[in-house]
């Protein structure tokens, strides 16, 4: 919806600053020599690339003369109410092709990582590499893990990272995204192991903040450095 949004936007100060010409006619009038036209020029180039994707989905034509409509207070063609709907229905829409485009990428990568030397699949889908194996205790899901962490999507992107912040993290395990449940009761104090977590043991179609899209798989690098009782840290409270 936030590409929508900006594609809006984009397409608002076309149409104030050269209305509805020809791309080759207000190309050839173009004079970039002006910081304020080349800026302009440079931010539509861009958001042209990124929101490349979108072209085959709206007719411009019309798009330009809402555009029109609105600032010029023509009368809409269509009620506040279809409006409404509209845009809710291709927003939805548009989530969906990202969910379903971002699952499938992971489920392409699982069939292949599933056949990497080391690499052992579990029931429930997930995948891990032991890099270090433990030999400690294992934690059970009302335990609090003392960890350190790497969290990174498939295209390498980091999103969390324990080990930046320069401090282990805490928590109770049963109260973290499935994926972890299920990996780390698979794990020994003192051990390092890499987990690929779906998207249904993960965040699952919402997402995460602004970097884990709906229906993304997320990669872990996870060292399990202890294990507490809940009770031994509420008697230390």
């Amino acid at each position: 919806m936030k590409r929508f949004a900006t594609l809006v936007v984009i397409l608002s100060f076309l149409f104030i600053s050269f209305g509805c010409k020809k791309t080759t006619e207000v190309s050839s009038k173009l004079d970039l020599s002006s910081k304020k036209v080349k800026r302009s020029y440079a931010m539509g180039y861009n958001y042209g690339k990124n929101l490349n994707d979108l072209k085959n989905k709206l007719d411009i034509k019309a798009l330009l003369k809402g555009i029109d409509d609105s600032l010029n207070g023509g009368k809409a063609l269509l009620k506040e109410e279809e409006i409404r709907q509209t845009l809710i229905e291709f927003q939805q829409e548009m989530i969906k092709n990202i969910i379903d485009k971002n699952k499938k990428i992971s489920e392409e990568f699982l069939k292949k990582n599933a056949k990497k030397k080391g690499v052992i699949t579990t029931e429930s889908g997930l995948q891990y590499e032991i890099i270090k194996e433990g030999t400690g205790k294992k934690p059970l899901p009302t335990d609090i893990v003392v960890v350190n962490y790497r969290g990174t999507l498939l295209n390498g992107q980091e999103f969390d990272s324990s080990y930046k912040r320069g401090k282990p993290a805490e928590f109770q395990l049963n109260k973290v995204i499935p994926g972890w449940v299920e990996g780390l009761q698979l794990m020994k104090v003192g051990a390092k192991y890499r987990f690929y977590i779906p998207s249904n043991l993960a965040y699952g179609d919402r997402g995460a903040g602004n970097i884990i899209g709906p229906g993304q798989l997320l990669i872990f690098d996870i060292e399990l450095l202890g294990i507490k009782k809940p009770a031994e840290v509420k008697n230390k409270q």
